[in-house]
């Protein structure tokens, strides 16, 4: 068993089948294509940290199944350490790429889910889906692979269920139970990093009853498999995101995103880790959002480390000293450290499932969602302000432009300040992407929606325990109940 390295990460997806598309083309080569290669980049960096002495601990762990060391992303996390660790490494890879790595990290959490929900579904009905899950996650291991995660179906009508849609595509579902496997139909959307994945582990998208059992389906397929296309949705600000020089900042990473059809696709039986089962459908779903939602503080304060550095660059480069905007800068690091801090704190509060995963508590970790979706937006404000109107507007010549043989000379020379022009450029430039350009992770929606946490808090939360401390503090012993719904 051996640790890929960057090259032979990026290699072994050339290897794969071309099935991603763009603007109406079929991309050949994820490694180098304008709309696929920065993801890839990324991606990249998690396997060369494998072999960097400072964040080989960070990235990699002992596996409990082998012995044998591997990506921490592909393991169980089996500890309040484990999971202290996924904060960690999170906000390390926002630091390294300034963005998301998102073909690792839902893949990650779908395997912890998964894990868990397979466990129960075995215990109650006799199944073998756990065993499976350990066979396919031994091997994945051993290869070193990197796997992105499918939640979201199209929904359709969002007044009806599934079973009740004029199309019953509109959420992914079982076509065919056959002895050697089963065959699916339907559509994935809103994938982040498949173009730098190999494999892609599928999970329900909400919690099912009996008539909508053919939807509660889970499993893990190649990247390639025949009968799924995919098509990429990366969404540049504008045409500097495809330039070279500084308008990819540093080019070590992108947020991609990705639709994913499946028609009737074929999947083995050893890799079908949910059939049916619906009752477990919404487990699978809180299973994954529990630690995700924990994690995703280090990720935005991973990339908040990032708009602080870029906004007291941008200041210097200016000719301001960054103690003039010392008031937005310490607010920013609040923010950074309110998620980062509501995370680890999920982690230390949860308890461990039977089956052996960590689970983080469940209200702290969807609260720490609720400020995902408010801060970072305010962290990339500040830096806005910051760095003025060069880094906000746009209103900036391109890399061509800045060395045009013709006139590039006058777009340095307006473009000086207390640095050279260049400098200023590349920090400016880098704000830009982290705040308003392709390097925005999805803050509001990614890993759910803020409403939908809130649901989650509301239902596990002990608010009659609260009552009863009130009760007890006031002196009051008679009852008060709440009031009946009216009808």
């Amino acid at each position: 068993m051996a640790l890929k390295t960057a090259a032979e990460y990026k290699e072994s997806l050339r290897k794969l089948r071309p099935n991603i598309y763009k603007f109406g083309k079929l991309i050949e080569d994820v490694t180098t294509h304008p709309a696929t290669r920065s993801t890839v980049e990324g991606h990249a960096q998690v396997y060369a940290a494998q072999y960097d002495e400072k964040q080989q601990d960070i990235v990699t762990t002992t596996s409990d199944l082998t012995g044998e060391k591997i990506s921490r992303y592909l393991s169980i996390i089996g500890s309040m350490d484990d999971m202290l660790a996924n904060s960690k490494m999170k906000r390390l890879m926002f630091n390294l790429t300034g963005t998301c790595t998102g073909g690792r990290c839902v893949g990650w959490n779908s395997i912890n889910a998964m894990w868990a929900t397979t466990y129960d579904i075995d215990k109650e009905y006799g199944t073998d889906y756990h065993q499976r899950l350990k066979n396919w996650l031994v091997d994945a291991q051993k290869r070193d692979i990197c796997i992105s995660g499918a939640l979201t179906d199209p929904k359709g009508d969002r007044t009806k269920l599934p079973s009740e849609q004029d199309d019953p595509d509109m959420n992914l579902h079982l076509v065919e139970k056959r002895e050697d496997g089963i065959v699916v139909k339907g559509a994935k959307v809103m994938i982040c990093g498949v173009a730098a994945s190999h494999e892609i582990f599928v999970l329900p998208g909400a919690g099912y009853k009996e008539p909508d059992k053919d939807w509660a389906i889970s499993f893990v397929i190649p990247r390639d498999t025949e009968g799924l296309t995919i098509v990429e949705t990366r969404r540049p600000s504008d045409t500097r995101e495809e330039e070279e020089g500084f308008d990819i900042p540093v080019k070590k990473g992108g947020i991609t995103q990705a639709y994913l059809f499946f028609e009737n696709v074929f999947v083995p039986k050893e890799r079908v880790f949910m059939c049916g089962e619906y009752k477990y459908s919404l487990s699978a779903v809180l299973n994954f959002i529990m630690p995700y939602r924990a994690a995703i503080g280090g990720c935005v304060a991973g990339q908040g480390d990032v708009k602080i550095g870029g906004a007291i660059l941008l200041a210097r480069a200016n000719g301001l000293s960054s103690k003039a905007f010392s008031d937005k800068l310490t607010k920013m690091v609040i923010n950074n450290e309110t998620t980062y801090g509501m995370g680890i704190a999920a982690s230390v509060l949860g308890k461990k499932h039977p089956s052996g995963v960590w689970q983080p508590d469940p209200v702290m970790a969807n609260i720490n969602k609720v400020y995902v979706a408010t801060l970072p937006y305010e962290t990339s404000l500040l830096a806005q302000e910051i760095a003025g109107g060069i880094a906000e507007t746009g209103c900036m010549p391109s890399w061509m432009d800045f060395n045009d043989k013709k006139y590039g000379h006058l777009v340095k020379k307006y473009l000086k300040a207390k640095s050279s022009a260049e400098a200023r450029a590349r920090a400016a430039r880098l704000i830009e992407w982290c705040t308003i350009g392709a390097g925005v992770p999805g803050c509001m929606h990614g890993g759910g929606s803020p409403d939908g946490a809130k649901l989650v808090i509301r239902a596990n939360t002990k608010w009659e325990e609260k009552v009863e401390f009130a009760k007890k503090l006031a002196g009051i012993e008679e009852d008060i109940p709440e009031p009946e719904k009216k009808k």
